[in-house]
């Protein structure tokens, strides 16, 4: 069996380009409960941001929330996936939202 970063990572794998989860939504997708910023640490330790696009996970409110490179970088990797944010940092998550 996977540890949870494990599963974290394989989650946030199967999100596509020009699509965003959520922390929670990860968390929920894996069996966890709760633990949507235990899903920020484990993607904060990321090994292969290559294989695991943690760029495409933001917070439920929409706002692009945190990333190990920066919010600016992980602000441009979306941009360039055709993810549009708001001048306020802000995703329309009822358009970009990847369902599990």
């Amino acid at each position: 069996m996977k540890n949870f970063s494990e599963r974290v990572w394989l989650a946030c794998a199967k999100i596509p380009k020009g699509k965003v989860s959520t922390y929670a939504s990860i968390d929920k997708a894996i069996g966890s409960s709760g633990a949507a910023r235990a899903v920020g640490n484990a993607l904060n330790k990321n090994p292969d941001i290559l294989r695991t696009p943690c760029h495409r996970v933001v917070r439920s409110d929409g706002f692009v929330g945190g990333y190990a490179y920066g919010a600016k970088k992980k602000i441009a990797l979306l941009n360039k996936e055709g993810v549009l944010i708001s001048a306020v940092g802000k995703i329309n998550l009822k358009k970009f939202l990847f369902k599990f």
